[in-house]
Formats: structure tokens, C-alpha cells, sequence
């Protein structure tokens, strides 16, 4: 009797802990539903399907070379990705000679000898993204009093970020006639407020692609918040890689602790 009772436990203890893993799982699924809602509901920030998200998504190497692209020639005279270092850019299939000649072309304050001076010297592999001003007072008095800010992260800073910063590059328009637009600000439908510091940064036809891909305003915002995304997540495919096994592993963890239990009392039973 008392040995039933002690694999009634066991097996009631298993139903509960799978249960659990269940409901854990739906749980974050649904607050992240709810999240992601809530956000576009309250400044109408319009979907966009990634290829990247889900639990199976990859990031488009094509549309992350794209994206940098973009980033390189228009978005770097204001912004920096200082927690990307150049040679992360392999990853996007750069060769080392490209990643070398792209650091080159700036220039990195070091100290020579231990002491008070700063020497210039041109960029490495090894060194992050350099940000385009000396300093905050600087980027601050070449923007109007606003500082740009860093875009290592900028996906990850709101809810629903991808397709906040979409918009956001989307989201330029004329003034409404009765709309009361403050001097030095410009008009974004998707902003918080509808007024922005930022001027408008993309129109279509701002660069030209290495794979010949059409450069509408569509195709720059998204390819360069793709880049974005990855600047904020590069270990994202690993990490999801590692989820999978997990899962997988757990799965067929539980599948074999169950067969034991019935193999070591069956007999009993």
C-alpha cells in the first residue's frame, strides 16, 4: 500500500512539474503578446514581420550587410554602435582585409606611454565603433541641444522595438494644419508627442546596394533595423540554438524518468 502511494506521488509530482513547464512557457507567451500590443495600441506603431524572431528565426545576412550599409553612410554622422567592436563584423562575411580597411578610416585617441597625451592613430579591428563627436557637449551643440543617441542597443530600449524604430524612420510627415509643432522639432506620426528632434534621416535612393536590391524607403528603414537588431543581439542564433537543445534535451529527459518509474514499479503495482 504504502509503496502505491509513494508512486502515486512520484508520478503525480511528474504530471505537476510538466504542467507547470507548460504553463510557465504560455504564460511568457501571453504577457509578451500583451506587451507588444499595448505598445502599438498606444502610439499605432504598425506590424512588421523579421525574419529573425521566433523561436526558429535566423538573421538575412543579405539585409544585415544592407543594413550596415545604410547605418555606415547615413546614420554614423550622428549615432554611434560603440558596443560593437569592427571585427564583429565577420559575422555579416566581411573578410578581414574589408574589416581592417573599414577601422582604417577613422581615427582612435590613445595613450602612447602611460602619461597625460593623447595620440591619434587609425582604427583597428580590435576597437569599438568610434562615435562621431569628441564628447556629449559636442554631439549636443551639433544637434540643437539634443544628443543623438547610442544605437548599440535601440532595439531593445522599448517594447516592440524593431517595429517602433521601423516606424519611426517611416513615420515623417507634413505638419497637420492644426497641429502645434515646436520650433527645432520635426513631425513623426509614430513618436511619442509627434515631435522629434531628430531630422528626417532616410528617403529612398540614399545609397546605392552591392547586391542590387531596390533602395525604396521601405527597404533602407528595414534592412538597417535588421542591422540594429543584430548590433543588439549578435549571440541571438546561438542562444536560440542552445534553447532548442535544451528543450529537446528536458523533453526527452522527462520521456525517460517516466519509463524508469514504470520499469521500477511495475512490478510492485
Amino acid at each position: 500500500m504504502i509503496v502505491r502511494i509513494r508512486s502515486n506521488l512520484i508520478t503525480s509530482q511528474l504530471k505537476i512539474t510538466i504542467a507547470a513547464s507548460a504553463s510557465f512557457f504560455i504564460l511568457i507567451v501571453v504577457l509578451s503578446t500583451a506587451v507588444k500590443a499595448t505598445v502599438s495600441e498606444d502610439i499605432g506603431i504598425p506590424a512588421h514581420s523579421w525574419s529573425h524572431t521566433g523561436p526558429f528565426g535566423r538573421f538575412n545576412k543579405a539585409a544585415l550587410r544592407r543594413g550596415f550599409h545604410v547605418f555606415r553612410n547615413v546614420c554614423s554622422t550622428c549615432h554611434g554602435i560603440q558596443r560593437v567592436a569592427y571585427r564583429n563584423l565577420t559575422y555579416l562575411g566581411y573578410s578581414e582585409d574589408e574589416i581592417k580597411s573599414i577601422a582604417s578610416e577613422v581615427k582612435v585617441l590613445y595613450n602612447k606611454d602611460g602619461g597625460a597625451g593623447l595620440y591619434e592613430r587609425p582604427g583597428l579591428p580590435s576597437d569599438k565603433f568610434t562615435s562621431p563627436f569628441p564628447n556629449e557637449q559636442a554631439a549636443r551643440d551639433a544637434n540643437g541641444g539634443s544628443l543623438p543617441p547610442d544605437l548599440s542597443l535601440i532595439t531593445k530600449a522599448r517594447p516592440n522595438g524593431l517595429d517602433y524604430v521601423r516606424a519611426i524612420l517611416l513615420g515623417y510627415e507634413p505638419t497637420p494644419s492644426k497641429f502645434h509643432l515646436m520650433s527645432g522639432l520635426n513631425y513623426n506620426a509614430y513618436f511619442p508627442g509627434h515631435q522629434i528632434a531628430m531630422p528626417q534621416p532616410l528617403y529612398g535612393d540614399d545609397v546605392t546596394f552591392e547586391d542590387g536590391t531596390a533602395t525604396s524607403l521601405e527597404q533602407e528603414a528595414e534592412d538597417v533595423v535588421t542591422f540594429l537588431a543584430w548590433t543588439a543581439m549578435p549571440e541571438m542564433e546561438e542562444r536560440k540554438r542552445m534553447g532548442i537543445i535544451t528543450m529537446i534535451f528536458l523533453v526527452i529527459f522527462t520521456l525517460l524518468m517516466y519509463a524508469c518509474k514504470r520499469a521500477i514499479w511495475k512490478d510492485l503495482e
